[in-house]
C-alpha cells in the first residue's frame, strides 16, 4: 500500500510521550540521548517526569515533539518499517523538521538545535500580549481569508493554518484576532476559540523570527530526503535541498496549508498516512480532509505492534 508519514506539530505535547518506545527499543532511546548531548541538557527528564507548563514552552515543545517523532521512526526501522518505504513525508509546522530528520535530509542533533533556536526566536518575535491566534470552526479557507482581511484594520490578521475542511486558524495582533472570531462567529461559524498559544505563528508578526531561522539554516546541512517531502507553504513535494531551506524560512511567516497538503498526496495515489509521534491531532485532520485515507496513529509499542499486524493482513 502507498504510505506517507506524518508528524505533529505544537500543541501535542504530554508528559512521558515517548518514554514507552525509550523503554522499548534501545533505538528509541537513542534518539533522546541524542536530542540531550544536542541541547547540552536532559530534555527528556523533563518530557518524562517534568510539568507540562515548562514542558509546553515553545523552545522546549519542539525540540521535544521531534524528539518523540523520531523515537518512533527508529522504532519501526528496528521492526522493518524505513520511512524511506513510503511515498511521502510531512509535517504541521514544526513537524515539517521532524519529517525531514525522518527521511535523512537532516541529522536529528541539527534539528534539535534548530527547534530550539526556532522556538526561541517564535516567542521572542513578539512581545506577550500583542498577538493572538484563533481556531474557527464551521467555516472554509475563502470565508476566514475574507475575515481576516476585513479585521485586520491596519493591523496584521492572516490565516495561518488551514488544518482541514471546517478548521481555519487566524493569527495576528490580539485585537485583529479578537475582531476575526467576533466577525467568524456572525457569519456562521459553530466556534471561534481563541488559542491558549504564547505567540502568533504563522504570520506577517513572526519576521524577525524567520529572519533568524533563515542566518541558522544558512549554516546546516542539508540533503535530499530519501522520499519527498510535502511542504506547508506550497502543499507540494519538493526534495532540492537549496528549495526546502527556502522554503523552511517561508513557512515560519506563511501559513500551514495542511488540507491541501493531504489532498496533494491523496491526488499522488495515497492510500494510507501513519502519523508517527505524540497526539492523534493529524489523524483526525486526515480523516476529515479524505475518509478514503487509511489512519493509523504510532505513538507506543502497542500502537506499532497494532500497525505490523494490520499491515501483515494486506
Amino acid at each position: 500500500m502507498t504510505r506517507a508519514f506524518v508528524f505533529p506539530g505544537q500543541g501535542a505535547q504530554t508528559i512521558g510521550m515517548g518514554k514507552a518506545l525509550a523503554e522499548a527499543y534501545p533505538a528509541a532511546r537513542a534518539v533522546f540521548d541524542e536530542v540531550n548531548e544536542a541541547l547540552g541538557e536532559d530534555l527528556s527528564a523533563l518530557i518524562w517526569d517534568g510539568d507540562i507548563e515548562t514542558l509546553t514552552l515553545t523552545a522546549n515543545a519542539q525540540p521535544a515533539l521531534m524528539a518523540c517523532s523520531l523515537a518512533a521512526v527508529r522504532a519501526l526501522e528496528s521492526e522493518g518499517v524505513a520511512v524511506s518505504d513510503g511515498v511521502f513525508v510531512a509535517g504541521h509546522s514544526l513537524g515539517e523538521y521532524s519529517a525531514l530528520a525522518a527521511a535523512g535530509a537532516l541529522s536529528v542533533p541539527d534539528t534539535a538545535r534548530l527547534l530550539r533556536l526556532r522556538g526561541e526566536a517564535m516567542q521572542g518575535a513578539v512581545p506577550v500580549g500583542v498577538g493572538a491566534m484563533a481556531a474557527i470552526l464551521g467555516l472554509d479557507l475563502a470565508a476566514v481569508t475574507a475575515i481576516a482581511a476585513e479585521a485586520a484594520q491596519g493591523q496584521v490578521c492572516q490565516a495561518a493554518n488551514d488544518n482541514d475542511p471546517a478548521q481555519v486558524v487566524v493569527s495576528g495582533h490580539l485585537e485583529a484576532v479578537e475582531r476575526a472570531a467576533a466577525l467568524a462567529r456572525e457569519r456562521g461559524a459553530k466556534r471561534a476559540l481563541m488559542l491558549p498559544v504564547s505567540a502568533p505563528f504563522h504570520c506577517a508578526l513572526m519576521q524577525p523570527a524567520a529572519d533568524a531561522m533563515g542566518d541558522a539554516l544558512a549554516d546546516v546541512a542539508i540533503a535530499a530526503p530519501s522520499v519527498p517531502l510535502v511542504a506547508n507553504v506550497t502543499a507540494e513535494a519538493v526534495s532540492d535541498p537549496d528549495t526546502i531551506r527556502a522554503l523552511l524560512v517561508r513557512q515560519i511567516t506563511g501559513a500551514v496549508r495542511w488540507r491541501e497538503s493531504v489532498q496533494y498526496m491523496a491526488a499522488q495515489g495515497t492510500a494510507e498516512i501513519w502519523e508517527l509521534g505524540a497526539g492523534k491531532a493529524l489523524t483526525g485532520m486526515v480523516r476529515r480532509i479524505d475518509r478514503g485515507i487509511a489512519c493509523t496513529n504510532i505513538a507506543t509499542p502497542a500502537d506499532i505492534a497494532a500497525a505490523l499486524a494490520a499491515a501483515a493482513q494486506e
